[in-house]
């Protein structure tokens, strides 16, 4: 058997107990891959990270569900990069490039009097229509067709990692969401293996511009995701591409999530204008919660 300490971080908010919850390995090095998924599926988080080094960036970070690697998870990249700041390990090193299975991606720490914030580029956006039935897609979500805002499209969006991004008219609807992760493959003809993300315009902060919720892939091994960093970056790229094209070079969006599972959190999303394209960037912040040790098989 062999020993292993995670950390505990609640990114995308100041206060432990909210945000969202990530595993934090620092001795990825040390591991196997098998031994990581194994790690993963003790800690039970959404997504556990592992640092290892990198012959291509500064270092290069590793995502886990309880079932499966993932290209991509912004929390986990905010906790990630909080940890080694805070830690001391990074130094006076503001500005990173982290290699992901999503491609090598800059990362900036700014510090000020009221704490840390990360800024983390994302990958390119692409979209891709749904084409399934809105009824099923509906009914997988415990609401009915009619919740859905038939003026926008359903569209799966990536900045990094896919989900499916679900306009919802009015935010009442978000209390009666009671997922049914295990229909979602059937339901997802095009990408079966993909999380849902709905979202609306109406917020209970007056000061957010969208409101989501994320409901995981039932091969991930989790129901729901409280605050969600890549999800939130490609919300970002919807609203500049259905809401608000007419914006000059850069917009800025923030993102409530998490007010249903009583995990408030925010994301700030920067959506810049480049020639025929948007570039991505999300902002947020960590705190530290707890340290524990693990035993795994070697």
């Amino acid at each position: 058997m062999k020993s292993v300490k995670v950390y505990h971080y609640d990114a995308f908010s100041t206060t432990p107990g909210n945000g969202n919850p990530a595993g934090v390995v620092l001795s990825g090095d040390e591991l196997s891959e098998k031994e990581m998924q194994q790690i993963a599926l003790q800690v039970g988080f959404n997504e556990t990270a592992f640092v290892v080094q990198s012959a291509r960036a500064d270092l290069k970070i590793r995502f886990f569900t309880p079932g499966h690697e993932m290209n991509l998870c912004g929390h986990a990249t905010m906790a990630t990069i909080f940890a080694l700041k805070t830690q001391g390990i990074l130094g006076n090193q503001k500005d990173l490039a982290i290699e992901t299975r999503a491609g090598i991606l800059p990362v900036k720490i700014t510090e000020t009097a009221n704490g840390i914030t990360i800024m983390m580029k994302q990958a390119k956006p692409e979209f891709l229509p749904f084409e399934g039935s809105r009824e099923a897609l509906a009914a997988s979500l415990g609401l009915t067709v009619d919740d859905l805002a038939a003026d926008l499209p359903v569209l799966y969006g990536s900045t990094g990692t896919w989900t499916l991004l679900v306009p919802i008219k009015k935010l009442k609807a978000f209390l009666k969401m009671k997922p049914q992760n295990n229909i979602f493959p059937a339901v997802l003809t095009e990408k079966p293996r993909t999380s849902v993300h709905p979202f609306c315009f109406e917020t209970y902060d007056t000061e957010a511009d969208m409101h989501a919720r994320h409901f995981s892939s039932p091969y991930s091994g989790t129901v729901e995701d409280s605050v969600t960093g890549t999800a939130s970056g490609v919300m970002g790229v919807f609203y500049a591409t259905y809401i608000k094209k007419d914006f000059d070079k850069t917009l800025t969006l923030t993102i409530e999530q998490g007010q249903e599972v009583g995990k408030d959190g925010r994301v700030i999303v920067r959506v810049t204008k480049v020639p025929a394209d948007y570039e991505v960037e999300i902002l947020g912040t960590a705190v530290y919660v707890k340290e524990f040790e693990l035993q795994v098989e070697s």
